[in-house]
C-alpha cells in the first residue's frame, strides 16, 4: 500500500508544475495521475495496475498536451511574422477553448540577429502574461528563445 501511495504522490508532483510547465508537460502529469488511479482500481495487482496506468496515462496526456502547444505556437509564429508592432492578435485554442492574445514589439538587432519581443497573455481572470523574446533563424522563421 505504501508503494501505491508513493506512486500517487510522484504523479501528483509531476502534474503540479502548472506555472512552469507547458501543456505537454501538464498533460503528461495529469494523464499519469489519472492512469495510475484507474490502473490501481481496475487491476488485480494494484501496484502493477498503477504503474501500467501511469505509463499509459503519461504518454496519452503528453500527446494531447503537445497538440495544444503546437496550435498556440503556430499562432505566436504568425503574430511575429505578420503582426504589426503594438497590435494584439487574438485566437481561441480549438482543443482547450481558452482565449489568448499576442502583442509583438518592434524588431531590433542584437548580436547580429534580428529579435522581436512579444507579450503573450491567456485571457480571463486568472490569465497569465509572459514576455517572450524571439529571434529570426537562418531560414527566416521566428523562434522563441528559451
Amino acid at each position: 500500500m505504501k508503494k501505491i501511495i508513493a506512486v500517487f504522490v510522484l504523479t501528483a508532483f509531476l502534474g503540479a508544475g502548472y506555472g512552469c510547465a507547458n501543456k505537454a508537460q501538464q498533460g503528461a502529469g495529469i494523464g499519469a495521475l489519472a492512469g495510475a488511479t484507474i490502473g490501481a482500481l481496475t487491476f488485480k495487482n494494484k501496484l502493477s495496475g498503477a504503474a501500467i496506468g501511469a505509463g499509459v496515462g503519461l504518454l496519452m496526456g503528453y500527446i494531447v498536451g503537445n497538440e495544444w502547444d503546437k496550435h498556440d505556437e503556430q499562432q505566436v509564429q504568425n503574430t511575429l511574422q505578420n503582426g504589426k508592432s503594438g497590435v494584439s492578435h487574438e485566437w481561441v485554442n480549438p482543443d482547450t477553448g481558452k482565449s489568448y492574445s499576442a502583442t509583438p514589439a518592434p524588431a531590433y538587432m542584437q548580436d547580429n540577429k534580428l529579435y522581436r519581443d512579444v507579450v503573450i497573455k491567456e485571457d480571463g481572470p486568472d490569465g497569465e502574461s509572459i514576455i517572450a523574446k524571439a529571434y529570426r533563424d537562418e531560414k527566416g522563421q521566428w523562434r522563441l528563445k528559451q
